[in-house]
């Protein structure tokens, strides 16, 4: 199981003078004891590089009919791949970067990875055809998919717990508003900035990383060759690589907890690019917007994505001390889930809203309206979900998030193929309505694992060793 904070942090009391920890609660080197200016750029940087991979990923939405035209292309689901191919690399990249990071450190796979995100998007702008756009779109969003797999776990590195809900704001306002600005000029240069900021703001976070590093450099100054870190495995590298390499799986499939909340990130996640890459000819249709002014159907996601991640980031730490307090002083991973339950019920709301208003074509700004509490509602099930995923798992945070990122990836990439024909076949109003129906009975989802989750996390059957 994933050690504890208290371990992370170095709280354990050690006797062994082979073992290698931090030197005492306030030793400079641990992450959670940096200073605040070294924390506020640190956070910073991976606020803007979590909203620039996201953004990535529907810059081309509200010109996919030029784009088409101009790659001479009339299937309907091409042109969809070509936006959603971004979430194939999505579904990648998080099976190989969280595990790498695990053993290698995450500074190391932020810089790679951003390399390859600004290599790949340059290459889209310079494709010849359709089939190099989705290849390289693919590659893109591997390279794009590290912020989102180890954004969450970089906060757990330099926030205690009871300070992580308002760290997470950051974090989780890439995945949303990222998106819903896509449609914007001088892509190609922020992603370039975010590179350099990456490689000179962002040192080594990850204490199973940098703990190993003092090991070893000790074991260098000392000639001791039995020092070890607090926190090694005691495994052969390359038998922990292949560990490692199976946690995000394991966690997959053998966690309730991790199962459950990926499935129901990955159908809101769904919904968020369906409507995405429908937004430009709904609205075309149902309203006679250009493609010029199609973007304005974007604002309403990211309003209310913005409302969503104020009101969580905002409520959740509070509402973490005080359940904790009330607890006499034990805290519970499942103190970060009552948010959810909010955002749980704005989402079939926004839906049923955004798709009647929409069909009796009543004033444009009603669906977008709509979109806005449907913005705020996934949001706040995001950033619940991501909180929740590292209280649990500590350590393994990327690995669970990762498990997360690649099924909300999956279905993000596939279900706006049938955006189209679902329409088609149901008009906006039922077409919505689905969906809504379908996320309405996930509500119990956040109730069920507030009262039971602590009883299933410490359940045999599940004490998984991940």
């Amino acid at each position: 199981m994933p050690q504890s904070d208290a371990q992370v942090n170095g709280d354990t009391d050690i006797v062994d003078p082979n073992v290698v920890d931090w030197d005492g609660p306030d030793d400079r080197e641990n992450p959670k004891n940096w200073s605040a200016r070294k924390k506020a750029v640190f956070i910073a940087t991976l606020g803007f590089i979590s909203t620039l991979s996201p953004l990535a990923s529907s810059i081309a939405a509200p010109s996919i009919a030029s784009i088409k035209s101009d790659f001479d292309v009339t299937d309907t689901y091409v042109g969809a791949f070509m936006i959603s191919g971004f979430l194939i690399g999505y579904c990648c990249g998080p099976l190989i970067i969280a595990p790498l990071s695990e053993v290698y450190g995450r500074q190391a796979l932020y810089n790679i990875c951003g390399g390859l995100f600004l290599i790949f998007n340059i290459a889209c702008s310079l494709a010849p055809d359709s089939g190099s756009m989705i290849v390289f779109r693919i590659f893109a969003g591997i390279g794009g998919s590290a912020p989102l797999t180890l954004g969450a776990g970089s906060v757990a590195d330099i926030f205690p717990r009871e300070e992580r809900g308002a760290g997470m704001m950051l974090v989780t306002l890439g995945p949303m508003v990222g998106p819903t600005i896509g449609p914007i000029g001088m892509f190609l240069s922020f992603a370039a900035v975010a590179v350099l900021c990456t490689a000179f703001l962002m040192p080594e976070s990850y204490a199973f990383t940098l703990l190993e590093r003092k090991a070893k450099r000790l074991r260098r100054e000392t000639e001791s060759p039995s020092l070890v870190s607090v926190l090694a495995t005691h495994r052969k590298p390359k038998d922990l690589l292949v560990f490692s390499l199976f946690r995000p799986a394991k966690m997959m499939f053998l966690s309730p907890i991790v199962f459950s909340l990926s499935v129901y990130m990955a159908v809101l996640y769904g919904y968020l690019y369906l409507l995405f890459t429908t937004f430009p000819q709904v609205f075309k249709q149902q309203y006679g917007f250009s493609q010029g002014s199609a973007g304005l159907a974007y604002i309403g996601i990211g309003v209310g994505s913005v409302v969503g991640l104020l009101f969580a980031g905002l409520v959740s730490d509070r509402l973490v001390k005080k359940l904790t307090l009330r607890n006499g002083g034990h805290y519970q991973p499942e103190y970060r889930l009552p948010p959810m339950l909010c955002g749980a019920i704005l989402v079939p709301v926004g839906l049923f809203w955004y798709g009647w208003t929409a069909e009796k074509q009543l004033h444009w700004m009603l669906p977008i309206v709509g979109t806005a509490i449907l913005g705020c509602g996934i949001v706040i099930v995001l950033m619940s979900t991501s909180t929740y995923l590292v209280d649990a798992f500590t350590v393994y945070a990327a690995s669970a998030m990762a498990a997360n990122t690649v099924t909300r990836s999956l279905v993000g990439a596939f279900l706006p193929l049938a955006g189209e024909e679902l329409y088609q076949q149901m008009g906006l109003g039922w077409g919505n309505s689905l969906l809504g129906f379908i996320a309405f009975a996930m509500i119990p989802i956040p109730m069920i694992f507030y009262k039971y989750g602590q009883a299933i996390r410490q359940t045999k059957l599940f004490a998984i060793e991940f």
